[in-house]
């Protein structure tokens, strides 16, 4: 069960994290989301685009937390923790 909600929270880490961009990309560029991203990876920017999008992800942890839901936070965590990782490689 506790690696069930550890899998379910980094899941939702990587949603909001989607989720999070493709709203970045839709409010304050003119672009669509697939060439969004591939202009922002031309430039170099898909890391930093990647940095924002995970803002939501905060809003999901504390969501978690409030519910006592400690092991999908956690799972939460760690999908930054990947994302942070990914990042730097991009």
């Amino acid at each position: 069960m506790n690696k069930k909600n550890l899998l379910l929270g980094f899941l939702i880490g990587i949603a909001t994290t989607l989720l999070g961009s493709y709203l970045f990309i839709s409010f304050f560029s003119e672009f669509k989301f697939i060439a969004g991203i591939q202009i922002m990876k031309f430039q170099g920017n898909l890391g930093k685009l990647i940095t924002l999008g995970s803002i939501l992800t905060l809003i999901a942890f504390a969501i978690l937390l409030k519910m006592n839901k400690e092991i999908m936070a956690r799972g939460v965590v760690l999908a930054v923790i990947a994302l942070a990782i990914l990042t730097l490689f991009i």
